[in-house]
């Protein structure tokens, strides 16, 4: 999160919100309001059970949250500007929030918003198989569809494979894949909000439903209010599927230290 924080800060980002729950808020603050204090404004988002559900009650068995697209749709009172959706626990890589920022600042408007693609090749795991929502886009480069592929490793001829029902199936390492960074304009808070009561509606009695970002962007675009721009990045993205990544990722992360692309104290 702190390398994500300092490579948004210098593309530019004037902002961050953080999403967590209140009950280790204040311990959440305590750690990095002295951090960032004179660098970059920060604002708090509690995401809830009840929030955005309307007349609708928490049924007594609902435990799980409603999702990545609730907890987005959580900050409505707190963004009022452009902004961009990530992941607090990946590396997404400086060139990453360039492109967020530059897209965000040029080519952002009430109908067009984006997601940044990953190259497939750069989010495998030495140490197993992940899964992996593959964008499919146009001529255009708008997003016509995410495909979640389960199972993705590259095999012993150099080759990456997915595993389905039918079985083995290669496919492109320079795919573009979906790591959840993504780029809105405000005005998807409203789209989201009636989505997410359509939802409810269909969902409120399942206990493990959840109201994903990937449901908002199908719906987005294949109903025509919009287009998903995909914007693709060569950054190296990180990220601990298997314990057995940890060392990997520290390994790669003193690398960048010593090439000089981080400072040793990020916050000194």
């Amino acid at each position: 999160m702190d390398y994500s924080i300092y490579d948004a800060v210098r593309a530019g980002f004037g902002k961050v919100v953080f999403i967590i729950r209140k009950d280790f808020a204040d311990n959440f603050k305590d750690i990095f309001e002295p951090k960032l204090k004179g660098r970059i404004k920060t604002d708090y988002v509690y995401q809830s059970l009840e929030s955005f559900l309307g007349d609708q009650q928490v049924p007594s068995d609902r435990t799980k949250p409603w999702g990545t697209a609730h907890a987005v749709l959580c900050c409505k009172d707190a963004v009022k500007e452009p902004f961009a959706v990530i992941n607090a626990d990946d590396f997404y890589g400086k060139d990453a929030f360039e492109k967020a920022y530059k897209f965000l600042t040029t080519e952002i408007n009430a109908d067009t918003q984006c997601i940044i693609g990953y190259e497939l090749k750069r989010t495998l795991s030495e140490n197993g198989s992940v899964s992996r929502g593959v964008c499919e886009a146009d001529a255009e480069g708008n997003l016509v569809s995410i495909n979640e592929r389960t199972k993705i490793y590259r095999n012993e001829e150099g080759k990456i494979t997915y595993e389905d029902e039918a079985g083995l199936h290669e496919v492109n390492e320079d795919s573009k894949v979906s790591m959840n960074f993504w780029g809105f304009s405000p005005e998807i808070f409203d789209v989201t909000e009636k989505m997410f009561h359509e939802f409810v509606a269909e969902n409120i009695n399942n206990p493990k439903a959840e109201f994903f970002i990937p449901i908002v962007a199908d719906k987005y675009t294949k109903s025509g209010m919009g287009v998903i721009k995909v914007i693709p990045t060569q950054s190296q993205w990180f990220g601990v599927t298997y314990k057995e990544d940890a060392p990997t990722v520290q390994k790669d992360l003193n690398k960048l230290v010593e090439s000089g692309e981080y400072p040793t104290d990020l916050w000194a």
